[in-house]
C-alpha cells in the first residue's frame, strides 16, 4: 500500500513500453446509411461469437480478441467447435447463416479476414442481420508489438458497438521486488523497464508517454520523469532531494503534484516540469498530507490527511481551498483510509480501508455512501481503468501478493499477474489516442 502505517517511506517508479498502435485505412465496403450501435436487449450482456480467422493457425488472433471482449465485461463469448463455426459461413458463396447465429445466442458476430497489407475486419448485427461496421487495419505480424496493436482491433469493434472504446490497449505499471514491471491489460507480455531496486508506485502521464516516479537515495527521495518513447530518465529539478512520496501528474502534464515532507508533517506540493518554484497546496501544521488523486477535470484534488485524528480520504479544490471530509469519521471509532484514486469519469474515489484487513471501497460522489468492493483476503491500492468501471488491485486471496482486476459493476474478478509481490499497480490511459499522438517503441 502506498501509505501503510502512515509512514512515509514510499518511493515511486516508473516506466512504460509505449504502445504499438494499428493504422487504420478508411474502408470502402461499409453501407451508408448503415445504423450504427448493436442492437440488443437493454441490461443484457449481448453473446459475440468470432469466427476462426484463415491461415491464423495457432489461433493466436482469435484468442486474443475474444480474450479482451471477454474482459471488457460487455459481453459474453460463445465457444462453438470447429464444425459449428464452419456451418455459420457456409463456404460457398460465404454468406453469413444469420438465423443459425441467432440461435446460439448470438448478438454480434466478428469476422477477421487476413489482407496483403493486414486484417479486415467486419461486425455484424445479428438480429438485423446485416454489417454493423467494418475497417481495414494496417496490421504486421512481424512487428514486436503486434499483440498489443491486435488489442486496438477489439477496442475498435466494442466503439461500433456500444459506442464507447474499450480498455485493451491499455497497460498497467506495477512494482514487483523492487523492479517496476509493465503488463498489457490482458496479463500477457509482462516486461521489466527498470534495473535498480526501491521502487514504488507508478504514475502516468495523461497521454502515457511518460512516467513520474520517485528514487531513493543516500540525501532521500528525488522525484523522477522517464519518457518510455525514448528510455531516457530525467530528475524533475525543481524538486529538491528529501522526503519526496506519491507524486502524480497534473492533468495538463506540465506538472507534477506530490508529497513534501518535513519536520512539521507532510503537505501536498506543485511543482513545474520545466521552471519555476514549487508551490505548496497544503498547510498540515504537523499533519500528514499524501497520495493525491486529481479529479478528470483538473478542478479538484483528492488526498489522505491525518487531520483528523487517523487518516481520512479528503478533497479539495486544485488551489488548496474549500477543503471536504468525504469518508465518514465518527470521532473516537478507530478508522484508517488510505490510496484513494479518482475514477476517470469523475463519479467515484476508490480506496483502501482497513476493516481488520485491509479492503477495497468505493464512494460515490454524489451520496457520499462508501461501498464495500472487496471481501477476500486483504486487498489494497485500487487503480481505476480508463473505463471507469474497471480497477485493479493487489490482493492476497490466492496466497501471495498478486494484481487482479475488478469489474465494479458485475464483482467479477480475475488474476492479472502470477509473480509473488507484485503491488502498487497504476492502469495507463489509453495508448493509442489519436487525439495525443500515437507512439511505438
Amino acid at each position: 500500500m502506498r501509505m501503510r502505517a502512515w509512514c512515509v517511506s514510499l518511493v515511486v517508479i516508473a516506466c512504460t513500453f509505449a504502445a504499438a498502435t494499428i493504422a487504420r485505412a478508411q474502408d470502402t465496403t461499409t453501407a451508408p446509411g448503415v445504423r450504427l450501435g448493436l442492437s440488443y436487449t437493454a441490461g443484457s450482456k449481448p453473446g459475440v461469437i468470432v469466427l476462426p480467422v484463415q491461415d491464423d493457425y495457432d489461433d493466436s488472433l482469435r484468442l486474443i480478441v475474444q480474450r479482451d471482449l471477454d474482459y471488457s465485461d460487455r459481453t459474453t463469448v460463445i465457444a462453438l467447435d470447429e464444425t459449428t463455426l464452419s456451418g455459420l459461413v457456409p463456404a460457398v458463396g460465404g454468406k453469413i447463416n444469420f438465423p443459425l447465429v441467432a440461435k446460439f445466442g448470438a448478438a454480434l458476430l466478428i469476422r477477421m479476414t487476413p489482407t496483403t497489407q493486414g486484417l479486415h475486419v467486419a461486425a455484424y448485427d445479428v438480429a438485423r442481420g446485416q454489417l454493423l461496421q467494418s475497417e481495414h487495419f494496417l496490421f504486421d505480424r512481424r512487428d514486436r508489438d503486434w499483440r498489443f496493436a491486435l488489442h486496438g482491433v477489439s477496442d475498435q469493434i466494442e466503439q461500433w458497438a456500444f459506442g464507447k472504446r474499450g480498455i485493451a490497449q491499455s497497460r498497467i505499471a506495477y512494482v514487483n521486488d523492487g523492479e517496476l514491471r509493465i503488463v498489457d491489460s490482458d496479463g500477457a507480455e509482462t516486461r521489466s523497464i527498470t534495473t535498480g531496486r526501491g521502487a514504488l508506485s507508478p504514475a502516468w502521464s495523461p497521454n502515457g508517454g511518460s512516467v513520474v516516479f520517485t528514487v531513493l537515495g543516500n540525501a532521500g527521495t528525488q522525484v523522477q520523469e522517464l519518457d518510455v518513447r525514448t528510455g531516457r530518465t530525467r530528475r524533475v529539478s525543481q524538486i529538491r532531494v528529501g522526503l519526496n512520496i506519491t507524486p502524480i501528474y497534473q492533468p495538463g502534464g506540465n506538472a507534477i503534484l506530490y508529497a513534501q515532507g518535513t519536520g512539521n508533517g507532510t503537505d501536498l506540493v506543485l511543482a513545474g516540469l520545466d521552471s519555476g518554484p514549487p508551490k505548496k497546496i497544503t498547510i498540515g501544521r504537523g499533519t500528514d498530507n499524501t497520495s493525491p488523486s486529481y479529479s478528470p477535470d483538473g478542478h479538484q484534488i483528492a488526498f489522505i490527511s491525518g487531520k483528523s485524528g487517523a487518516p481520512q480520504v479528503y478533497i479539495m479544490d486544485a488551489d488548496g481551498s474549500n477543503v471536504q471530509l468525504v469518508t465518514p469519521y465518527t470521532a473516537g471509532v478507530r478508522s484508517y483510509r488510505a490510496s484513494p484514486d479518482w475514477s476517470p469519469d469523475g463519479r467515484a474515489i476508490a480506496y483502501e480501508q482497513q476493516n481488520g484487513n485491509f479492503q477495497v471501497f468505493m464512494i460515490d460522489l454524489r451520496d457520499r455512501v462508501p461501498k464495500q468492493l472487496t471481501s477476500e483476503a486483504e486487498n489494497e491500492d485500487p487503480s481505476w481503468a480508463p473505463d471507469g468501471r474497471h480497477i485493479v488491485f493487489t490482493s492476497s486471496r490466492g496466497g501471495d501478493k498478486q494484481l487482479w482486476i475488478l469489474d465494479t459493476e458485475s464483482g467479477r474478478a480475475r488474476q492479472l499477474t502470477h509473480s509473488r509481490g507484485a503491488r502498487l499497480a497504476a492502469w495507463s490511459p489509453i495508448l493509442a489516442n489519436p487525439e495525443v499522438g500515437t507512439y511505438s517503441q
